[in-house]
């Protein structure tokens, strides 16, 4: 037999009182001899249902019971709710409209940040909770639902790389849009954010989103923290360059792309740029440049996300998680990270001994080279770029022409560099007209009836 039990904790409660008033119930008493029955009880020690320890309970109260008892029976002993019950007693009239304003006017705000910004400016003391805010704005229809779309019967599993620098993310996020230079742009914000400690490793605040822009961000990443095993993009062109994949295929570092339409992919990411649009962008106001968006992002960064416990990490915070003690750097030197970003690529010197380079011309002083398939090579971290020409084991340095600077500059004669060229002053013979002459006078001396003798001497005329 299924053992009987109280439906709820009211109705044990109900029971409990009931079992302490119940002797007195079941007689019939004098108005003294239940005064002194009541005084007899209030001083047992009982243990009340949920509690740890034993109390007494007042003579009034038992005879609170005693009277709801008799008029409800078991239902008058259940515990009543407050009158105020789900409203919070610390927080007063004026307080609940500033807290309800802030909701209204900021409805993305979540509680922790509503809770940490007042208390910061002093308007909040430090003894309301956050269930005490949001148990007001449940009761002013305030609360914040959100709402997940889920797309098909995906099955997704919780996942976390084993170590740091096993895995980095690299994600952008659109931020609000600026007036800058006298027209609108959208800010981009770029980060690099390591899968096992949730560190943002790097993050930038841009107005484009272009693959050099990533090569950037992950450069710094690089210099700051060494090679990850893998790197872990969105599937976007910025994404998808050549450039970018064969900088990973050169330092060892695997590339993999996510798919394409599915944000939850990329939850960890996903999951830090909603609390940073909670904290920072949605709270930004009339900042109207770059600079400063991107110094209270860093500042958020680092004074709140890396130390604060993260519950991906089991409370644990990420500036922890990836101390230096707690990974193994794998330096990386500036001579393989600038081998690593050097490109070549094969381009024909013009007549005019230029080459274009990233839709730029750049000229060199080797006439001889004109007309040439060479190699160029440049370094993308160098800022102007400084291509050179790569030719028989020599690196010759290409500069940017300047057709101002050349109109006043006198070009030396173009010399020839074969084996076997004349000395200089004697000129190499050469007359076409006077060999087709020779030609015809040799084929009219030798023509039939023409005699030997008078045929050398028609030669020796010529010459």
């Amino acid at each position: 037999m299924d053992i009987l039990k109280p439906k709820d904790h009211a109705e044990e409660i109900a029971i409990f009182r009931h079992g302490v008033i119940g002797q007195i119930c079941a007689r019939d008493l004098e108005h003294g001899d239940l005064a002194e029955s009541l005084r007899a009880l209030s001083t047992a020690r009982l243990r009340p249902p949920g509690s740890a320890c034993t109390r007494s309970f007042s003579i009034p109260t038992l005879e609170r019971w005693l009277y709801a008892y008799r008029r409800r029976g078991l239902e008058g002993l259940r515990p009543r709710a407050r009158r105020d019950r789900g409203r919070g007693r610390e927080l007063d009239p004026v307080l609940r409209q500033l807290l309800c304003d802030i909701r209204r006017e900021h409805p993305d705000a979540s509680v922790p940040l509503i809770l940490r910004t007042l208390r910061a400016d002093g308007r909040l003391c430090a003894t309301v909770s956050a269930s005490t805010v949001r148990r007001l704005f449940r009761q002013e229809g305030l609360d914040k639902i959100p709402q997940r779309d889920g797309k098909g019967p995906t099955t997704r599993l919780k996942w976390q790389a084993d170590h740091p620098d096993a895995l980095w993310h690299g994600d952008v996020c659109h931020g609000p849009t600026l007036h800058l230079a006298g027209r609108r742009v959208t800010v981009r914000i770029h980060a690099l954010l390591d899968d096992a400690s949730r560190f943002i490793l790097v993050i930038s605040v841009e107005s484009d989103e272009k693959e050099d822009t990533m090569l950037r961000l992950l450069v710094r990443a690089l210099r700051l923290y060494g090679v990850p095993s893998a790197l872990y993009l969105d599937n976007g062109a910025t994404y998808r360059g050549d450039a970018l994949r064969l900088f990973c295929s050169r330092l060892g570092i695997t590339l993999r792309h996510a798919r394409p339409y599915d944000p939850q992919a990329r939850g960890k990411m996903e999951r830090f740029w909603r609390t940073l649009r909670e904290n920072v962008l949605d709270h930004l106001g009339s900042i109207t440049s770059l600079e400063d968006i991107s110094s209270r992002i860093q500042a958020f960064v680092d004074v709140h996300y890396h130390p604060s416990p993260h519950a991906g990490l089991m409370g644990r915070a990420p500036g922890l998680v990836y101390a230096p003690g707690q990974r193994e750097v794998d330096p990386l030197s500036e001579a393989r990270l600038r081998e690593a970003l050097t490109l070549r690529q094969r381009r024909r010197v013009r007549r005019d001994t230029t080459v274009s380079v990233r839709g730029r011309l750049y000229e060199l002083d080797h006439g001889y080279l004109a007309g040439r398939v060479v190699t160029v090579a440049y370094c993308l971290l160098d800022e102007p770029l400084a291509p050179v020409v790569e030719i028989e084991g020599q690196r010759i340095l290409l500069r940017l022409v300047d057709p101002v600077h050349n109109a006043h500059v006198k070009r030396p004669p173009r010399r020839a560099t074969q084996s076997g060229a004349s000395p200089a002053g004697q000129p190499v013979a050469f007359d076409p007209a006077g060999a087709l002459l020779v030609k015809s006078a040799r084929d009219a001396a030798l023509a039939p009836g023409v005699d030997d003798l008078d045929a050398e001497e028609d030669l020796d005329a010529i010459f």
